[in-house]
């Protein structure tokens, strides 16, 4: 098969979404496919994410096109864009399209529909109720100017998880949704980083024991809950520092006062971005991951740090439940002393935390790895081809793979 997916960039600072396309994308390719990612981007930037993507398998099988990074004009009407997507579209036999809010995509899609290409869309949580509360006007005005035509005929839409397949719903789109997880690369955690690795390189971190915060700095992400929750640990616990990793979203400096304002200035070491082995090396070293997020479509984050054997605390706007089902964590609402109160306990008791990660660490490397997502979504790229071509009427419920 030869599959086309469309993302509005592959910068590895941007998050889940473009991590998550790269390994799919190359797991495809190991499963004897053609597989290409159209991208805004340089070759700068491609360098960075082939570099974050060093250890995956396959990553040099795939195929690249990089379109310059749309201006005020390029973005509203694209036509550098539609002078390029048509032939690379025809080519493909099914179209994969991440994200929502992104010119490229509805040219793509508009392109795919031109040439009887069928496509699939997956929001990566852009159209549940807090990420459409968002701007909530500039949303409503993009769904009537093309957007919603883009959903509306699509082979399918992939949810994340249950939760975003349901939060979907008011918005009464008619295509089928079909339930796909993210996961993680086996092959990127085989190597055990070298003891100590990661702490030598946080000035003033030493050899204290640390919770860990790895995700962008946005506001979504719950910082604000996470200082305040730090707060009441850092009294409880005053051997234990909290170290957040992540690119700057617009969040960074908040919570930076905050932390001076709580007088944590000492215990919260803020490390900037990493990727690859030196993200890895983070995990393998943290008492416990914490992500206290208001929203999330499905967390590559929480699934690496499992995989490495960490316990996760994790808001249930993560929509992760299995995490708690498993043993492997706690799912818990945006309370700040909740969060606090299972910080403390899982710091003050090693053997149950190691008893979640080894926990955490089966659930992922049992259902959430790439290749398995990789034979996922190929099969939902042949059954709803299949049903496009057929004209046939779509289902209401979503299914699961």
């Amino acid at each position: 098969m030869r599959i086309a997916h469309v993302v509005a960039s592959i910068d590895p600072a941007h998050g889940g979404p473009q991590s998550g396309v790269v390994r799919l994308a190359a797991a495809q390719a190991g499963l004897g496919h053609h597989v290409r990612i159209v991208s805004h981007g340089d070759d700068a930037l491609l360098r960075s994410a082939l570099h974050a993507a060093a250890q995956v398998p396959h990553v040099d099988a795939l195929e690249w096109t990089l379109l310059p990074a749309p201006g005020g004009v390029e973005r509203i009407f694209g036509s550098r864009m539609r002078s390029r997507l048509p032939s690379l579209v025809a080519e493909a036999d099914f179209v994969h399209l991440h994200g929502v809010w992104e010119t490229l995509l509805r040219i793509a899609a508009s392109c795919a529909r031109q040439a009887s290409t069928p496509y699939c869309l997956s929001p990566h949580g852009m159209l549940d109720r807090w990420s459409l509360a968002q701007k909530p006007w500039k949303k409503r005005l993009a769904l009537q100017l093309g957007y919603r035509f883009m959903l509306e005929h699509a082979a399918f839409l992939q949810a994340l998880n249950a939760d975003e397949a349901e939060l979907m719903g008011p918005l009464g789109l008619h295509p089928p949704v079909v339930v796909i997880p993210n996961g993680i690369c086996p092959a990127e955690l085989a190597a055990s980083p070298e003891p100590g690795s990661f702490r030598r390189t946080v000035p003033g971190l030493g050899d204290r024991p640390f919770v860990l915060f790895l995700s962008r700095l946005h506001r979504k992400k719950g910082l604000d809950i996470l200082a305040e929750s730090f707060r009441m640990v850092a009294n409880a616990c005053p051997q234990l520092d909290l170290v957040v990793i992540g690119p700057e979203d617009g969040a960074g400096d908040a919570f930076r006062a905050q932390i001076r304002q709580l007088g944590l200035g000492a215990r919260v070491h803020m490390a900037g971005p990493r990727f690859g082995a030196a993200k890895l090396a983070a995990y393998a070293e943290a008492v416990c991951f914490c992500l206290p997020s208001r929203q999330e479509g499905f967390s590559i984050a929480i699934t690496e740090a499992m995989a490495c054997g960490v316990p996760v605390v994790i808001s249930e706007a993560c929509h992760f439940p299995e995490v708690a089902a498993a043993g492997a964590g706690l799912v818990l609402p945006l309370d700040p002393a909740r969060f606090a109160a299972a910080l403390i306990d899982i710091a003050g008791a090693p053997e149950k935390a190691a008893a979640m990660g080894r926990n955490g660490r089966e659930l992922i490397h049992a259902h959430y790895t790439w290749p398995q997502i990789a034979v996922a979504t190929l099969a939902a790229y042949r059954a709803h081809a299949r049903q496009t071509d057929a004209g046939l009427a779509r289902p209401a419920a979503a299914a699961r793979l």
